[in-house]
Formats: C-alpha cells, sequence, structure tokens
C-alpha cells in the first residue's frame, strides 16, 4: 500500500500574471476553495496520510497559514522548498528524504480531478503498481500536452511532448505514481534544452525496463488544469455547478477526513467551531 503524497506546487505561474504577481497560483481561488484544497482532497481519497508540499520560499508559509500540519485532519502535511522552477522530477531529489524508499503519489498543484470512481481507480492503481503508473485522458487538443502512443493491443510504445504532428488522442495528467526507485531514477536525469528535467525522461526510464503502466480515464472522470485564467474560470464554473446542482462540496478536506474515519465527529466539531460564519461552515455542520 501506497503511504506517500507529493504536490508540487511551485513554479511561478506565469500564465496566470499579474494574478501571480504576489501569491502562488495553488493560493488562488477554484469557486469557492484555495486551489491547492483540489489536489489534496485527491491524495486524501487515496487514503494517503503523509503528505509533502514542495512550493517556492516567499510564499511557505501561507502555505502553512491555510493547511497547517494536518494534525486536525488526521493526516500529517510537511513542506519543502524549490528554490526555482527544474522541472518536475526535481521534486523526487528534493523529497528523496521524505520518500525514503516507499512508493509515492505524485500531483501537480493546478490538477483538478473529478468523478464517479475515481476513488476506487486510484487505489486500485496503487495496488497494482510495480514500477511506475502514468494516467492518460483523451482530448481534442493534444499538442498542448504530453501524449502517449498504443499499441494495437493498448500497450503504451511512446511518450511525446506537446507533439506538433497528431501522434494520439491521449494525454498525460498530472499524477503519477512511482516505486522507491524515482529518485534514484530522476538523479540520472539530464536537463533538457529549457534546462530543466523532463517528466517525459523519467516515464521514459520505466517504459524502457517495461515496468510503466497506464491507466486511461474513461468518460466519467473530469481532468481540468487550471493553469490559465481561462482554464481557472472554467474549473471555478465546473465546481459551482456540481455544488449547488447536488448538494455537495468538492474537495472538502474535513468531509473526506470524517469519512476515513481519521477523525472524529467531536474533532469535526473543534473544526466548526474556530471558522467563522459562512458556508462552508454551515454545510460542516450537516455532513
Amino acid at each position: 500500500m501506497i503511504s506517500k503524497g507529493i504536490i508540487l506546487a511551485g513554479g511561478n505561474g506565469t500564465r496566470l500574471y499579474p494574478l501571480t504577481k504576489i501569491v502562488s497560483k495553488q493560493l488562488l481561488p477554484i469557486y469557492d476553495k484555495p486551489l491547492i484544497y483540489y489536489p489534496l482532497s485527491i491524495l486524501m481519497l487515496a487514503k494517503i496520510k503523509d503528505i509533502l508540499i514542495i512550493t517556492k520560499k516567499n510564499e511557505l508559509n501561507l502555505f502553512k497559514k491555510i493547511l497547517g500540519n494536518g494534525k486536525s485532519l488526521g493526516i500529517k502535511i510537511t513542506y519543502k522548498v524549490q528554490k526555482k522552477p527544474g522541472g518536475l522530477p526535481e521534486a523526487f531529489l528534493i523529497a528523496k528524504k521524505f520518500i525514503n524508499k516507499k512508493k509515492v503519489m505524485f500531483i501537480l498543484g493546478d490538477n483538478f480531478f473529478y468523478g464517479q470512481g475515481l476513488e476506487s481507480i486510484l487505489n486500485q492503481a496503487i495496488k497494482e503498481t510495480i514500477g511506475a503508473t502514468i494516467f492518460a485522458y483523451k482530448v481534442h487538443n493534444p499538442s498542448s500536452y504530453g501524449v502517449v502512443k498504443f499499441n494495437k493491443l493498448n500497450q503504451a510504445t511512446n511518450l511525446y511532448e506537446k507533439p506538433k504532428k497528431f501522434i494520439s488522442n491521449y494525454a498525460i495528467p498530472g499524477i503519477y505514481i512511482y516505486d522507491e526507485k524515482v529518485s534514484e531514477y530522476s538523479s540520472s536525469l539530464k536537463k533538457s534544452k529549457r534546462g530543466e528535467l523532463e517528466i517525459r525522461d523519467l516515464n521514459n526510464i520505466y517504459l524502457k525496463r517495461k515496468t510503466l503502466n497506464v491507466k486511461i480515464f474513461g468518460r466519467g472522470i473530469a481532468w481540468l488544469d487550471a493553469g490559465t485564467p481561462e482554464q481557472m474560470l472554467e474549473t471555478s464554473e465546473f465546481v459551482k455547478t456540481l455544488e449547488k446542482r447536488q448538494g455537495y462540496k468538492i474537495a472538502c478536506l474535513e468531509e473526506i477526513a470524517l469519512r476515513n474515519k481519521w477523525i472524529s465527529k467531536k474533532d469535526l466539531n473543534k473544526i466548526i467551531s474556530k471558522i467563522p460564519e459562512c458556508d462552508y461552515k454551515n454545510y460542516l455542520k450537516i455532513i
């Protein structure tokens, strides 16, 4: 069973400038919650309690103010600083001691996932992972993403980064599961022309060793990348529509912790007592 989770919440958020001039994009709102709540909720749904958040030094205290050490949620949250963006695999070098030769789930801080059965899909992937597992999601604009090519047996044969010519409709979303060798493999990577370590190169190591598994997210799963103003607005509208229609909140961390039996109703009431009067507090009162 997996025991470690990492959220990469660094980067400069240049596509969101000037919104990100003074604050991390992961602290900006997606409807009624900070963006960071959404990837954190995914790790919690996957029953991961030991979580590392990697962010920039000047934003560290803001994340700590919002999430603390996770104790009130029955989890453990620690933090590491990324001095400057160095590519996604750099996270596994920063987190080497944290990973400590354990299996780890890695999620990008600006990715949003939602859908019926998502929890069981992730937990099944965790159980089955020997080596690495990545996911594939069908999109109409694959040239904007890293993509995976399949053969006739639906087996992954190659990975491409933002291909100009059509290769595949299946993009690779920002959630990955790796074995205990991920830090070792990441340390062997060389920087690309843009001066960063590339996640494609890391995944290709597993692919060449025939230990890369690819799971396809079906139609029932929504994946959104909240990396531009338009995408953030679309994601907010998606969350708003579902919450208003169904009466449930998406990425309510306290509700997930209660469902997972990591906190008791008494613990929840203590949390509620510290929240000012608002819709979020009213929701917690009735779950």
